[in-house]
């Protein structure tokens, strides 16, 4: 934004500080006339029974105490403008010190240095608080770009398979016209639903992430047994028992987008489990101030390292990543994102026999229903 130039803080300050030590001095001048000559004669007078000679009898006249006084208080007064402006002027350099730091960050910050730490050394004041608070703001902001980046990349990545495999089917279905062209279409809609999925998924993390959605009451228990009914089906095929408990869990947040999170969160704990006979438990719980939704699953043994990592897009914990229901490799990013949307905390934790316990915590709201 251009702007016309004017003085600078350090001026202001200044002129400032002049200013008022200016004023006070010529209110304590003003005092001095008030309380003071005020009360001296205009003229001479001997106080009666007094020689002439006696000078201790004889009071001031106003007129020579204002000749000596004034030319020295105006002298007075001058010097404390020059001091005023002098010192206004260091005083005003070395308060704005810190703040001249903190430009310099910023203007780093805004040709896109975002590793630039003010790092401002001292006690802590105003000035510490706003260097402190934009260090936190660029260390976010840089951790950030880097997750879009490697989302970016990552997401282009899986964007090119699905095309890739279309063109060469379509090149194969052109160049060998004998070839079965009703396998080529069958396995051209599968890549489509693929690619159609991984859009649809990126989508809807835009949107969690952005917070554009409508804020109502949502129980978190009834999100659970919606999205357990939906998958029950799946979790027959894949021979995996659901077991459901819990309270009432009252929130605030979107309805789709809690069902969305509940829904990927069964969804995973299905898939990624035990070839046959496996089990995922799903309860809700409620905290003084929070309401918690756990999933665990058994299934293979993971590692803490691992388990820190599934939580970012495109990583998938098994090796089981070509099934149809196998996802795109966004489902706990997507919980992630809908999760810190919503105020809300995600914790990813081995079970020590296998499998995961995924725990998401959310602000609770007081509900005064039954049901």
């Amino acid at each position: 934004m251009d702007r016309a130039p004017g003085l600078s803080v350090r001026l202001k300050l200044t002129l400032s500080y002049a200013g008022f030590l200016t004023l006070a001095s010529v209110l304590l001048l003003a005092a001095v006339w008030m309380f003071l000559l005020r009360y001296v004669p205009d003229r001479a007078f001997i106080v009666p029974g007094s020689t002439g000679t006696d000078t201790h009898a004889v009071f001031p006249v106003r007129s020579n105490l204002l000749h000596v006084f004034a030319p020295r208080a105006a002298a007075v007064l001058a010097f404390l403008v020059v001091f005023g402006l002098v010192g206004g002027w260091i005083l005003a350099g070395r308060m704005l010190g810190p703040l001249a730091r903190i430009t310099g960050a910023t203007r780093l910050a805004s040709t896109g240095s975002l590793s630039h730490r003010i790092r401002l050394p001292g006690r802590r004041d105003e000035f510490r608080e706003l260097a402190d608070a934009f260090d936190t703001m660029l260390a976010r902001l840089e951790a950030h770009v880097a997750e879009q980046r490697r989302f970016a990349a990552n997401a282009s990545h899986e964007l090119r398979t699905p095309l890739a495999i279309s063109k060469a089917l379509l090149d194969v279905a052109r160049t060998d016209p004998n070839h079965d062209v009703g396998e080529v279409i069958d396995r051209l809609h599968a890549v489509n639903n693929r690619a159609i999925g991984l859009t649809e998924a990126l989508l809807l993390l835009s949107r969690a992430d952005q917070r554009s959605f409508t804020r109502e009451h949502v129980d978190l228990s009834l999100m659970a047994e919606e999205a357990t009914e939906t998958l029950l089906p799946l979790a027959e095929k894949r021979d995996v028992i659901i077991e459901t408990r819990g309270d009432i869990t009252p929130t605030i947040g979107s309805q789709a987008l809690l069902l969305q999170l509940t829904t990927n969160l069964v969804h995973n704990a299905i898939v990624h489990n035990l070839p046959a006979e496996g089990t995922v438990w799903v309860d809700t719980s409620v905290r003084p101030k929070t309401v918690v939704l756990t999933v665990e699953n058994t299934g293979e043994k993971l590692t803490p390292e691992l388990v820190s990592t599934l939580a970012e897009p495109f990583q998938r914990g098994t090796e089981r990543v070509h099934t149809d229901h196998a996802g795109v490799g966004l489902g706990l990013a997507i919980v992630r994102t809908i999760t810190h949307a919503h105020d809300g905390t995600l914790t990813l934790t081995p079970r020590s026999a296998g499998g995961i316990r995924v725990t998401v915590e959310l602000p609770a709201t007081e509900t005064h229903s039954d049901r």
